[in-house]
């Protein structure tokens, strides 16, 4: 694979879901996603498995470098905040650390100026590619 642009050009899922990439590089990634109607829960807000996805999405894209396949060991998130439908939402990943096979990286996702959640994400990396 070489590396996340390439992954996101054959990623049906983020593609589904209307994510776009607005930033891609070497441990960052900004990725943008509008809340649909079909994303809303029982309460009217954003269901949070699509912000964890929208922030899994920007996780993927700052730790897959050219000539490596890697995945998420783990991941985990606080909500902070609701969003709603019609809100565009932004993650914003950046790597804090990178040694051999293993990567942490941090996603916050805000909506404007509000902090909608916050996202730890462990990276390994499975292949040189």
């Amino acid at each position: 694979m070489d590396g996340a642009a390439e992954m996101f050009a054959r990623d049906r899922a983020s593609e589904s879901l209307g994510m776009s990439v607005v930033e891609l590089e070497p441990g960052r990634a900004v990725l943008e996603m509008t809340v649909t109607d079909l994303m809303v829960n029982g309460h009217g807000i954003a269901h949070g498995g699509f912000v964890f996805l929208l922030a899994d999405s920007a996780f993927a894209g700052a730790c897959n470098y050219p000539g490596a396949v890697t995945v998420a060991a783990s991941a985990e998130i606080v909500f902070v905040s609701p969003a709603r439908e019609g809100e565009r939402l932004t993650a914003t990943a950046v790597e804090r650390h990178r040694a051999g096979k293993s990567g942490i990286y941090d996603v916050t996702v805000r909506c404007g100026d509000r902090l909608v959640a916050e996202f730890r994400g462990l990276s390994r990396t499975l292949s040189a590619g």
